[in-house]
């Protein structure tokens, strides 16, 4: 049995839009033509706020002057990936993007966000983060076919 992977993902708020990160660039990748925040794996003794800024400055250009916690999302994906994801916003940045060697980086209206080629459970975080709910926890379970299967928000299951 492998060890649960520990990541952080961050939402960049700007405008009304969040940068999203176009995943195109990596072969294997289990977020292949899908978008998503950006984030990454904690390096050993990384804290999950030092994951977060590290991984936006590698993946974006952008140092991060305002974040905010808002949820822990439990991803399990078959018998191939469990990963508990310290999910995040932040509305606050300095730098200039630059190129990201995961995928292209583009700004998207909130609203239209859910349009876009995601994984169907980041639409329910996506609704959580609209709502300014307070810190939640987020199960979701994924078959391989990407069929989300399972939905449990702060310990209660939610019909998929």
């Amino acid at each position: 049995m492998r060890n649960p992977e520990l990541t952080t993902l961050c939402y960049i708020e700007k405008d009304n839009r969040y940068l999203m990160l176009h995943r195109i660039k990596k072969e294997k990748d289990i977020n292949k033509d899908k978008y998503i925040g950006v984030g990454g794996h904690f390096e050993y003794g990384e804290s999950p706020d030092e994951c977060l800024m590290r991984e936006v400055l590698e993946e974006t250009g952008l140092k991060l002057t305002s974040y905010r916690a808002r949820g822990i999302v439990t991803f399990i994906y078959g018998d191939e990936v469990v990963e508990y994801m310290h999910l995040y916003t932040a509305d606050g940045f300095e730098g200039t993007i630059s190129d990201c060697d995961e995928g292209e980086l583009v700004w998207v209206e909130k609203d239209k966000v859910c349009e876009l080629k995601i994984w169907d459970g980041d639409k329910i975080f996506f609704g959580l983060l609209a709502e300014d709910r307070p810190f939640f926890s987020l199960k979701l379970v994924y078959s391989l076919n990407d069929e989300l299967i399972e939905v449990r928000l702060d310990g209660k299951d939610i019909t998929v």
